[in-house]
């Protein structure tokens, strides 16, 4: 989902004059609607929420000059309309992905042991403090799981959507390297 299109000064200033003619209220309305977007993406289960926010923003700015004079209503509600759209496509892009990466599983034995061994191997990889949070972020389950990780957010002083982002890039460096690995050794 490439965006060429870059910001410039000049349509950041449009943008922020039609979210309000003061220019503090309408920074406010910007980090507020950001948040909100980055929340949103979160709770739909992405892992790229800040780049998806900040994707919504880039393509709202580029369409503001168009829509400033004749649009009605919050602006706020045309930011989650696009959020939308930017959602549906990064949706479409994982699914190919998962796609493009899929392993035919009946092609060859499952060799679960080879892939534990490479877990191991892979967190060995990983810094102590990553390693540590992954370990602990899947640790227990339900309730107990929950909680632990509400206790991990508040001892690394994030929010728990800020945690499940930094989750969500290390179990992708672990898959990543797994897979790597696994491949060496059927190789």
């Amino acid at each position: 989902m490439p965006d060429n299109q870059s910001v410039t000064h000049e349509s950041f200033q449009m943008l922020l004059g039609w979210l309000d003619a003061n220019v503090e209220s309408a920074g406010e309305k910007y980090e507020k609607i950001r948040g909100r977007l980055i929340r949103l993406f979160v709770r739909r289960g992405c892992h790229e929420a800040e780049l998806l926010a900040d994707r919504t923003i880039d393509r709202v700015i580029s369409k503001v000059a168009l829509i400033r004079d004749s649009y009605v209503g919050e602006p706020e509600v045309y930011f989650y309309g696009v959020a939308q759209k930017v959602h549906l496509e990064w949706l479409r892009s994982q699914k190919r992905e998962r796609e493009a990466t899929f392993i035919d599983l009946t092609a060859e034995p499952h060799n679960e042991d080879a892939e534990f061994d490479c877990l191991q191997s892979c967190l060995e990889k990983l810094p102590a403090d990553a390693r540590d949070l992954i370990l602990e972020y899947y640790r227990d389950e339900k309730r107990a799981k929950i909680e632990r990780r509400r206790r991990l957010a508040a001892r690394l002083g994030v929010s728990i959507g800020a945690l499940q982002i930094k989750a969500s890039r290390l179990r992708g460096r672990l898959a990543a390297c797994v897979g790597d690995c696994v491949k060496e050794k059927a190789a």
